[in-house]
């Protein structure tokens, strides 16, 4: 009797792991530059879709090389979808020469960028000619965003066009609660700044009428007197909080931090729980905006 319950659990076993290859194998594969890609990906492919994300948490999606495993599993991708960070200047032509019959979407397309804003006090402003990549960050932009990925998703695989359009459609609905809540939460803090070290929020600020101040100067820590103004620009705004990224250092944040008896907060714009993550930041400019 023993033999046999043993018996029908190893065929039992054996019979899952089989659904579960096949089920695998009709996945489409794809890959991702950043994690909230993946995060939106996800949402509209669910478990039709599997991701990979090439920019691996904690490294810079400015200057980020390739794994050689990722290379490797790059080489079997449907889809390669693409959001016009830095890496991508050099690597997504060695990509398709590696898989040409890979498909490239690029999610930013359609989007207007804005240049990437500087430091400035009322007096004087300036603002920098590379444009902004961080589209992901503005609820209402990520909405163009997965429109395209609905698209080619539904061009890759027709057979569950169906399926992706009512993920799609919920995904939407989220987004919408998202920015209204965003919305209702800075009714009230129009025209008001926070202060970060990379400036990666200039599409969130736009959105709901908020003021970015970056410390770092065209990808530089800045030098003795812009640090100097930046304290002073901090002083003069009542700003104690400044953001930082993990995946930057933070020693000029906090140089600044602690000259106007302020202090250090991580927002980070590369986590993988996009939804979550932004109602965590968006609570977190709030209460810094005074």
């Amino acid at each position: 009797m023993k033999r046999t319950i043993k018996k029908l659990a190893v065929t039992a076993l054996f019979a899952l792991m089989f659904v579960q290859a096949g089920a695998a194998a009709d996945q489409v594969h794809v890959f991702v530059s950043i994690a909230p890609q993946k995060y939106f990906v996800q949402q509209i492919g669910k478990d039709l879709v599997d991701v990979q994300v090439m920019v691996q948490p904690g490294a810079n999606p400015a200057s980020y090389e390739p794994k050689p495993s990722q290379m490797v599993a790059l080489s079997r991708a449907r889809a390669y979808f693409a959001i016009d960070v830095l890496f991508e200047d050099i690597w997504l032509k060695k990509f398709t020469g590696l898989n040409p019959k890979m498909q490239v979407v690029h999610t930013d397309m359609g989007i207007e960028k804005l240049p990437i804003s500087g430091h400035h006090d009322e007096e004087s402003g300036h603002e920098h000619g590379i444009l902004d990549p961080h589209i992901w960050l503005s609820p209402p932009l990520v909405k163009l965003q997965a429109q395209t990925i609905l698209r080619a998703l539904r061009e890759i695989d027709p057979a569950h066009g169906a399926d992706f359009e009512a993920n799609y459609k919920r995904f939407m609905a989220e987004i919408d609660e998202l920015n209204l809540q965003l919305k209702a939460a800075f009714e009230k803090k129009q025209g008001m700044r926070f202060m970060v070290f990379h400036p990666a929020w200039g599409y969130f600020a736009r959105a709901y009428g908020l003021e970015q101040v970056p410390i770092e100067f065209e990808g530089k820590a800045p030098k003795p007197a812009l640090l100097k103004e930046l304290i002073t620009f901090a002083k003069k705004k009542g700003i104690t909080v400044i953001f930082v990224q993990p995946q930057f250092s933070a020693k000029s944040a906090t140089l600044i931090a602690k000259a106007i008896d302020g202090r250090v907060i991580v927002a980070n714009p590369l986590a993988e729980d996009w939804m979550s993550n932004m109602r965590k930041v968006a609570k977190e400019f709030r209460a810094a905006l005074k």
